[in-house]
C-alpha cells in the first residue's frame, strides 16, 4: 500500500488506514497508513503544526477521523474512549504530566484502578509501589503533586503509564503514547526520560509511539523514525538510517535549516 508505514504479514498493535483528519476546511492528515508492530518504538517526527499530535490522539480514542480507519489489536476503532465500554490499553503520557494536583501521588498513580478495578486497597498500593520503584521514586506515594519538582512530576505521569492492570487482556500488548515526553527539559532531564521511555515499555512489553522534535530523544529511543510534513509521511526507515539519511526532508529536519522542503506553518 502507497504511503503505509510499518513491516507487511504481521497482525499490527496499531493500524490507521487512509486515515484523512480535517479541521473544517484544513487538510490535517491526508490518505495517512500506519503500522506499529508488538514490542516497537516508532518516534514520529515533523516541524510544529504537521499533525504528530493528532496521531496520538487518534490512537488514543480521543478522536475520530473524517475518513478511513483505526484498528488496535485488528478491532476497528469507530467510537470515542469514552464511549467504550471496554476500551483497549491505551496509555498516554502528556507533555504536562496532568496530574490531579488535590490527590496524593498514590491516588494519581493507582487512578485507574482505584475508579475501575475490584482490587483491594493493598493491592493497588502494592502495584502502584512497583510503579514508583521503576521510576526511582519509592516511598513518595502520600505526598501531594505540589510538593514535587517538575522532573519528579513527569517521573510519576511515567509510573501511571507502567501500573499493572489486572483487567488488561492477555497477549494484547499495551501500546504507550508520548506527546513530546522531553521539550524543554535540560540534558540531563532528557536523559533520565529517554531512560524511562525505553524501560517503560520494555517492561511492560508495550509497544510505543513517541513524538518529539528532540534529536537525543529520537537518536535514544526510537526503533523506527517516520517524518510527518504536509499531512503525509515524507520518509521512514530504522533509526540507524535516519542518521545517515541524505533525504532532503531528513536532512533539514536534522539540521533545523531554513532551506528545504520544508516550510514553517502558517499560524
Amino acid at each position: 500500500m502507497a504511503g503505509s508505514i510499518g513491516p507487511e504479514g504481521t497482525l499490527p498493535v496499531a493500524a490507521l488506514d487512509g486515515v484523512t483528519m480535517r479541521w473544517g476546511e484544513r487538510l490535517v492528515l491526508d490518505q495517512l497508513n500506519l503500522r506499529v508492530q508488538a514490542g516497537e518504538r516508532l518516534v514520529v517526527v515533523g516541524p510544529s503544526g504537521s499533525g504528530k499530535s493528532t496521531i496520538l490522539r487518534l490512537l488514543a480514542g480521543l478522536l475520530l477521523p473524517s475518513s478511513g480507519s483505526v484498528r488496535l489489536h485488528g478491532v476497528p476503532q469507530t467510537y470515542l474512549r469514552l464511549d467504550q465500554r471496554h476500551p483497549p490499553d491505551v496509555r498516554l503520557v502528556f507533555q504536562n504530566p496532568a496530574l490531579l494536583a488535590s490527590l496524593t501521588v498514590r491516588e494519581n498513580v493507582g487512578f485507574l484502578l482505584y475508579r475501575f478495578s475490584r482490587l483491594g486497597e493493598d493491592q493497588i498500593r502494592e502495584r502502584v509501589g512497583r510503579a514508583l520503584e521503576a521510576v526511582g521514586l519509592a516511598g513518595i506515594e502520600e505526598r501531594l503533586p505540589g510538593e514535587l519538582s517538575g522532573g519528579m512530576q513527569k517521573r510519576v505521569s511515567f509510573a501511571r503509564a507502567l501500573i499493572d492492570d489486572p483487567a488488561a487482556i492477555e497477549g494484547r500488548v499495551p501500546l504507550l503514547l508520548f506527546d513530546e515526553p522531553t521539550a524543554g527539559l535540560d540534558p540531563m532531564a532528557c536523559t533520565r526520560i529517554e531512560d524511562l521511555i525505553v524501560q517503560s515499555t520494555t517492561l511492560t512489553h508495550a509497544s510505543g509511539v513517541v513524538v518529539s522534535h528532540v534529536l537525543s530523544t529520537i537518536d535514544r529511543c526510537a526503533d523506527r523514525v517516520a517524518l510527518l510534513y504536509g499531512g503525509c509521511f515524507r520518509w521512514n526507515g530504522t533509526v540507524e538510517a535516519f542518521r545517515v539519511s541524505e533525504d532532503p526532508y531528513v536532512v533539514q529536519f536534522r539540521s533545523g535549516s531554513l532551506r528545504g522542503p520544508m516550510q514553517p506553518a502558517e499560524r
